[in-house]
C-alpha cells in the first residue's frame, strides 16, 4: 500500500518475499521503559474501536469505483456526524498507474469547527485492489480486505470524535479528521511497472487544495493513522516523519510512555516511507506517520498480512488499536494549546 525509499543507514524494508507468511513475529523485545500511566483525556475504548473496523469490513474490500466503496462512504460519514461533528467532502476524479478514474472521496470531520487553530488526525479508508503480496501468487489480482491497512486507522478516528465530543474537557484547537480516498492504488507487483506518485492520490489532491476550501483557519501539524491495528505490531520512529517533524514525534512517543505503552511506541528509527504523510508535509504541514516496522518479518516489513487476502478481522488485536488510541488522546491533551 505503499511506497518504500531506501536509505544506506535506515533499516532495509522487505516487501515481496513471499514465504513464511504466519510465522512472522517481531521478535525484537521491547526496548522502552513504560512508567506508571499518567492518563489524561478521555479513556480510549478499543472494543468500540474493533467494532468500527468490523462494520467497515462487512461492506467488503472498499477498492475503489465499487459498491462497496459508495456504501462505506456513506456509512464513515454517518459515524463522524453521530459524534458532533461538521462534516464536508473532497470529490475529485483521479486518473490511476494503468489510467483508469478513479471517483475518489476525501471525508473531512470537523470537531470544534470555529477554533482556527487545527490539528488533522488521517488515515487511509480504501482498500487495495490487488493482493499482490499474498504468498500464493493465484491471489495476486484478488482485493484485500483491509481490515488492519485502511480500516483499522478509520476505526480509532471514528472513536476519538466519539469520547472527545463526549468529553466534558475540549482541546481549545479543532480537530480534523480526514480520511484519505484512494491511497492504495499504487503500482501492483505484478504490472512491471513502479510510480511513487500512483500511491496516496487522494492525499495529493487534499494537500494541493485544502487552501482553496478554507478560509482563516491554520493547520498546526498532522498525525498519520496506517496499519494500527495488527497484531504484534511495533511503532518505529519513521525517517520522514523525523526529517519534517522531529518535534511531533518526540511528543507523541512521550505520550505513548506517559499513558503506559512505551513497549508499542520504541524509540528506534524504522525507514523513510512515502505515505499519505508525505505531501501533507510538502505542503508545509508537518505531519508524521505512526505505522508499524517488523523487522524480523520475511514477508513484509510491514508485517505478515501486508497486502494479502488474510488482512481480515481475524488479524486484528484490540489491544494495539488500545495502545495507538490512548496514546493519541494522551497527546492531544497534553500538548500546548
Amino acid at each position: 500500500m505503499i511506497v518504500k525509499l531506501f536509505s544506506p543507514y535506515i533499516f532495509l524494508f522487505v516487501a515481496f518475499l513471499s514465504i513464511g507468511i504466519f510465522s512472522c513475529q517481531n521478535k525484537k523485545q521491547a526496548t522502552a521503559t513504560e512508567a506508571e500511566p499518567e492518563l489524561v483525556g478521555p479513556v480510549f475504548n478499543e472494543d468500540s474501536a474493533l467494532t468500527y473496523c468490523v462494520e467497515q469490513c462487512a461492506f467488503g474490500p472498499r477498492t475503489m469505483n465499487s459498491t462497496a466503496h459508495d456504501e462505506c462512504e456513506a456509512w464513515i460519514i454517518s459515524k463522524f456526524k453521530q459524534y458532533g461533528c461538521e462534516v464536508s467532502t473532497q470529490k475529485a476524479d483521479l486518473k490511476g498507474w494503468d489510467g483508469t478514474l478513479l471517483h475518489s472521496t476525501n471525508i473531512i470531520a470537523r470537531l470544534n469547527p470555529q477554533a482556527q487553530q487545527r490539528i488533522i488526525i488521517c488515515a487511509h479508508w480504501d482498500s487495495r485492489p490487488w493482493a499482490d503480496n499474498d504468498p500464493d501468487e493465484a491471489n495476486h489480482r484478488k482485493p484485500v480486505m483491509a481490515a488492519n491497512d485502511g480500516a483499522s486507522g478509520i476505526g480509532v478516528m471514528i472513536e476519538l470524535a466519539r469520547i472527545i465530543s463526549a468529553n466534558e474537557q475540549q482541546p481549545n484547537y479543532g480537530i480534523d479528521f480526514v480520511c484519505f480516498d484512494a491511497e492504495d492504488y499504487g503500482t501492483p507487483s505484478w504490472s512491471g511497472k513502479e510510480d511513487e506518485d500512483s500511491w496516496a492520490l487522494g492525499a495529493q489532491y487534499f494537500a494541493k487544495n485544502y487552501q482553496l476550501s478554507t478560509v482563516n483557519y491554520q493547520l498546526k501539524l498532522g498525525i498519520l493513522l496506517d496499519m494500527v491495528g495488527g497484531q504484534g505490531a511495533k511503532f518505529y520512529q519513521e525517517g520522514l516523519s523525523k526529517h519534517y517533524a522531529q518535534s511531533i514525534v518526540d511528543d507523541v512517543w512521550q505520550a505513548a510512555n506517559e499513558a503506559g505503552y512505551g513497549s508499542y511506541f520504541l524509540n528506534q528509527t524504522g525507514g523513510y516511507i512515502t505515505d499519505d504523510h508525505k505531501p501533507l508535509n510538502e505542503a508545509g504541514i508537518p505531519t508524521i506517520d505512526i505505522i508499524p516496522y517488523y523487522p524480523d518479518c520475511e514477508a513484509s516489513a510491514f508485517g505478515p498480512t501486508w497486502h494479502t487476502i488474510n488482512d481480515d478481522i481475524h488479524h486484528l488485536d484490540k489491544n494495539t488499536l488500545k495502545a495507538v488510541g490512548q496514546t493519541i488522546v494522551q497527546y492531544l491533551y497534553t500538548i500546548d494549546n
